[in-house]
């Protein structure tokens, strides 16, 4: 059985496209990634398009209610 073999030599800088992309993405920084804005209600930073944890506005809408809180799922093992 044979094993296929490239026919020419493959360049240093041909081999190296392949991993300039993800090098690229990893040295981007964060706030160039997330879009994050002023929250009309409390003036506080949230991501674009998510409800603000601070007040629980969206939209102009309450969606969270901020006077309970929040309790954590735990796992009860039996």
């Amino acid at each position: 059985m044979k094993h296929p073999v490239p026919k020419y030599k493959k360049s240093k800088s041909r081999s190296a496209k392949r991993y300039r992309s993800f090098t690229h993405k990893t040295e981007v920084k964060l706030s160039g990634i997330v879009n994050l804005v002023n929250c009309p209600k409390c003036k506080e930073k949230k991501l674009n398009h998510f409800v603000c944890r601070n007040c629980g506005y969206y939209n102009g809408k309450k969606i969270l209610d901020m006077s309970k809180e929040i309790e954590k799922i735990t796992k009860v093992k039996a």
